[in-house]
Protein backbone atom coordinates (compact mmCIF):
# COMPACT_ATOMS: atom_id res chain seq x y z
CA UNK A 1 0.00 0.00 0.00
CA UNK A 2 1.09 3.63 -0.43
CA UNK A 3 -0.63 4.93 1.86
CA UNK A 4 0.80 5.17 5.77
CA UNK A 5 -3.27 3.32 7.06
CA UNK A 6 -2.40 -0.69 8.08
CA UNK A 7 -4.12 -2.65 5.80
CA UNK A 8 -6.37 -5.41 7.23
CA UNK A 9 -7.66 -8.18 4.81
CA UNK A 10 -10.53 -10.27 6.89
CA UNK A 11 -11.39 -13.77 5.24
CA UNK A 12 -13.79 -16.83 6.10
CA UNK A 13 -14.54 -19.55 3.88
CA UNK A 14 -18.16 -18.12 2.15
CA UNK A 15 -17.32 -14.26 2.63
CA UNK A 16 -21.07 -13.95 3.41
CA UNK A 17 -21.56 -13.33 7.49
CA UNK A 18 -18.30 -13.45 9.46
CA UNK A 19 -15.40 -11.51 7.25
CA UNK A 20 -17.96 -9.00 6.32
CA UNK A 21 -18.93 -8.45 9.50
CA UNK A 22 -15.73 -7.64 10.90
CA UNK A 23 -14.96 -6.14 7.77
CA UNK A 24 -18.22 -3.44 8.24
CA UNK A 25 -17.01 -3.36 11.88
CA UNK A 26 -13.31 -2.31 11.04
CA UNK A 27 -14.68 0.26 8.89
CA UNK A 28 -17.38 1.75 10.95
CA UNK A 29 -14.61 1.59 14.22
CA UNK A 30 -11.44 3.39 11.96
CA UNK A 31 -12.66 4.97 9.54
CA UNK A 32 -10.09 6.10 7.02
CA UNK A 33 -7.85 5.06 9.29
CA UNK A 34 -7.60 1.12 7.97
CA UNK A 35 -7.94 0.00 4.79
CA UNK A 36 -10.18 -2.85 4.83
CA UNK A 37 -10.92 -5.46 2.68
CA UNK A 38 -12.82 -9.06 3.09
CA UNK A 39 -12.47 -12.05 0.52
CA UNK A 40 -13.58 -16.09 0.86
CA UNK A 41 -12.46 -19.02 0.14
CA UNK A 42 -14.80 -20.15 -1.44
CA UNK A 43 -17.50 -17.26 -1.28
CA UNK A 44 -21.43 -18.13 -1.95
CA UNK A 45 -23.41 -16.19 -3.42
CA UNK A 46 -25.34 -13.97 -1.43
CA UNK A 47 -24.40 -12.06 1.83
CA UNK A 48 -26.18 -13.95 4.92
CA UNK A 49 -29.29 -11.92 5.66
CA UNK A 50 -28.90 -12.28 9.22
CA UNK A 51 -25.55 -10.91 8.91
CA UNK A 52 -26.48 -7.77 7.13
CA UNK A 53 -29.18 -7.48 9.76
CA UNK A 54 -27.37 -7.40 12.64
CA UNK A 55 -24.71 -5.10 11.67
CA UNK A 56 -27.65 -2.81 10.67
CA UNK A 57 -28.94 -2.94 14.52
CA UNK A 58 -25.68 -0.98 14.77
CA UNK A 59 -26.02 1.17 12.15
CA UNK A 60 -23.37 -0.38 10.03
CA UNK A 61 -24.59 -0.87 6.22
CA UNK A 62 -23.09 -3.24 3.73
CA UNK A 63 -24.89 -1.90 0.90
CA UNK A 64 -22.85 -3.02 -2.25
CA UNK A 65 -20.59 -5.63 -0.86
CA UNK A 66 -21.13 -8.96 -2.04
CA UNK A 67 -18.99 -12.11 -1.39
CA UNK A 68 -15.62 -12.19 -3.06
CA UNK A 69 -12.58 -14.38 -3.74
CA UNK A 70 -9.68 -14.08 -1.96
CA UNK A 71 -6.43 -12.82 -5.12
CA UNK A 72 -2.84 -12.91 -4.59
CA UNK A 73 -3.37 -9.18 -4.82
CA UNK A 74 -5.64 -8.86 -1.92
CA UNK A 75 -2.89 -10.63 -0.07
CA UNK A 76 0.56 -9.06 -0.99
CA UNK A 77 -1.58 -5.65 -0.26
CA UNK A 78 -2.40 -6.58 3.30
CA UNK A 79 -0.04 -5.57 5.99
CA UNK A 80 -2.50 -8.24 8.36
CA UNK A 81 -5.09 -11.40 7.02
CA UNK A 82 -7.20 -11.88 10.18
CA UNK A 83 -9.07 -15.81 9.01
CA UNK A 84 -12.47 -16.01 10.69
CA UNK A 85 -13.21 -19.28 11.78
CA UNK A 86 -11.91 -22.91 11.15
CA UNK A 87 -13.18 -23.58 8.05
CA UNK A 88 -11.16 -21.17 5.63
CA UNK A 89 -7.16 -22.06 5.42
CA UNK A 90 -5.15 -19.23 3.82
CA UNK A 91 -1.75 -21.07 2.96
CA UNK A 92 0.27 -19.05 0.35
CA UNK A 93 0.09 -15.42 2.41
CA UNK A 94 3.51 -14.20 0.90
CA UNK A 95 4.98 -13.26 4.28
CA UNK A 96 2.29 -11.27 5.47
CA UNK A 97 0.93 -12.21 9.40
CA UNK A 98 -1.68 -14.33 9.52
CA UNK A 99 -3.90 -14.37 12.35
CA UNK A 100 -6.82 -17.11 13.29
CA UNK A 101 -10.22 -15.61 15.60
CA UNK A 102 -11.84 -18.95 16.45
CA UNK A 103 -15.35 -16.59 17.09
CA UNK A 104 -18.22 -18.16 19.18
CA UNK A 105 -20.56 -20.11 17.99
CA UNK A 106 -23.90 -19.64 19.82
CA UNK A 107 -25.66 -22.68 17.81
CA UNK A 108 -23.08 -25.36 19.72
CA UNK A 109 -25.38 -24.11 22.61
CA UNK A 110 -28.63 -24.39 20.85
CA UNK A 111 -28.73 -20.84 20.42
CA UNK A 112 -30.63 -20.55 16.97
CA UNK A 113 -31.84 -17.19 15.18
CA UNK A 114 -31.26 -13.13 15.79
CA UNK A 115 -30.11 -14.25 18.78
CA UNK A 116 -27.18 -16.46 17.87
CA UNK A 117 -26.07 -13.62 15.19
CA UNK A 118 -26.37 -11.03 17.92
CA UNK A 119 -23.75 -13.02 19.99
CA UNK A 120 -21.36 -13.50 16.82
CA UNK A 121 -21.92 -9.96 15.69
CA UNK A 122 -20.56 -9.29 19.40
CA UNK A 123 -17.67 -11.59 19.64
CA UNK A 124 -16.37 -10.12 16.08
CA UNK A 125 -16.97 -6.40 17.25
CA UNK A 126 -14.51 -6.80 20.36
CA UNK A 127 -11.84 -8.46 18.58
CA UNK A 128 -12.01 -5.93 15.91
CA UNK A 129 -11.78 -3.01 18.64
CA UNK A 130 -9.24 -4.65 20.33
CA UNK A 131 -7.13 -5.03 17.08
CA UNK A 132 -7.80 -1.50 15.85
CA UNK A 133 -6.59 -0.61 19.48
CA UNK A 134 -3.39 -2.57 18.42
CA UNK A 135 -3.02 -0.94 14.94
CA UNK A 136 -2.89 2.26 16.05
CA UNK A 137 -0.72 1.43 19.14
CA UNK A 138 1.88 0.20 16.46
CA UNK A 139 1.49 2.55 14.03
Amino acid sequence: MTSTAPSVLFVCRKNGGKSQMAAGLMRHVAGDAVHVASAGTAPGSALNAQSVESLGELGISLDGEQPKAITDEMVRDADLIVVLGEEARVEDAAGTPVETWITDEPSLRGIEGMERMRLVRDDIRSRVEELHARLLRDA
